[in-house]
């Protein structure tokens, strides 16, 4: 009996991550080996030629190949905002593939690491429109500036071009808004002197502080020139509110960007969280959340059948 479409297409995905490793670890060891891809778009579809991933594969035993036009994400509006996020101590790189590649399938803005993928992550996105963000000074934000400096350069080196810094919390609680200011500057002035185009997103944790001190926070990140400011690591006592959204967005204005990150797992909390003025939402539930119709819409017809998730800790 024939295989229906929906197993086909998740045989399919897990043959294409291991792919995509094994192409990555081919181009480590390659000496010389350029892997030259060229990209063309139109028609809301764009196709990479790649002719000498083609011939690695043939190389490693294929006799067959086959290629298909990728289906739009059922959001691609809410898509572009989202950070697919894996920052789970456990993580394998086999997980880091099945990210990167559901970031391709669905437009998502980025995917978010720990700092040890970056270097897969960046191989693995090499040619797509998705960033690679990665985290420093994470969880708890409390390494001096020097080190969150050091980690933001090496994460850049290795090929991120979106840092996401925890600030130095008990600075903050502490008013030492010096210390703080200092933190910050030291990471966002690394970053914006490696690339034109590469941010900071400044992680206030707002479930330890008051109100008070939330907007200290992110006043003294606006004033430190970082380009966001972020609810939450995920993985303290609580994540991201509408309020502290709200908040967080009349501290800094209309052009700093807001990221609410935190224990967002569906799409109503993710349309309530762009309401109160988020512009970037960090979520490991981002593909349940691009295919949920927006409240009030007619259900979008899906196009493929639901990308394989692993299962992945914390509430981020």
């Amino acid at each position: 009996m024939p295989a229906d479409r929906q197993t086909v297409e998740r045989l399919v995905e897990v043959v294409t991550r291991q792919v995509l490793l094994a192409l990555a670890e081919d181009e480590r060891r390659a000496t010389g080996l350029g892997v030259e891809c060229s990209e063309e778009c139109g028609a809301g579809h764009c196709i990479r030629h790649c002719g000498s991933k083609i011939e690695l594969i043939v190389q490693a035993g294929a006799d067959r190949l086959s290629a298909g036009l990728g289906a739009s994400p059922a959001r691609p509006e809410l898509a572009g905002m989202i950070d697919h996020t894996l920052l789970k101590p456990d993580a394998t790189a086999d997980q880091i593939a099945q990210l990167c590649y559901e970031a391709r399938k669905h437009g998502f803005a980025a995917v978010c690491v720990n700092p040890t993928y970056v270097a897969l992550a960046a191989q693995l996105l090499r040619g797509s429109p998705v960033a690679v963000c990665t985290v420093v000074g994470f969880p708890l934000g409390a390494t001096p500036p020097e080190v969150k400096a050091y980690e933001a350069q090496v994460a850049l080196d290795q090929g991120a071009t979106e840092i996401d810094m925890v600030i130095n919390i008990g600075a903050l609680k502490s008013r030492d808004y010096e210390m703080v200011a200092r933190d910050i500057r030291a990471v966002v002035r690394v970053t914006h002197a490696h690339a034109a185009g590469a941010l900071v997103k400044v992680i206030i944790e707002a479930a330890l502080l008051t109100d008070e001190e939330k907007v200290a926070a992110c006043l003294l990140s606006k004033e430190s020139g970082a380009d966001y400011v972020k609810t939450s690591t995920g993985f303290a006592s609580g994540g991201a509110t509408v309020a502290d959204v709200a908040l967080m967005r009349r501290a800094v204005g209309p052009s700093m960007g807001v990221k609410a990150a935190g224990g967002i797992r569906t799409r109503e909390d993710a349309d309530a969280l762009v309401q109160a003025g988020a512009t970037r939402i960090g979520a490991s539930a981002g593909i349940k959340i691009v295919q949920t119709p927006a409240a009030g819409s007619a259900p979008a017809a899906a196009a493929t059948a639901p990308a394989i998730t692993p299962a992945r800790g914390g509430s981020y």
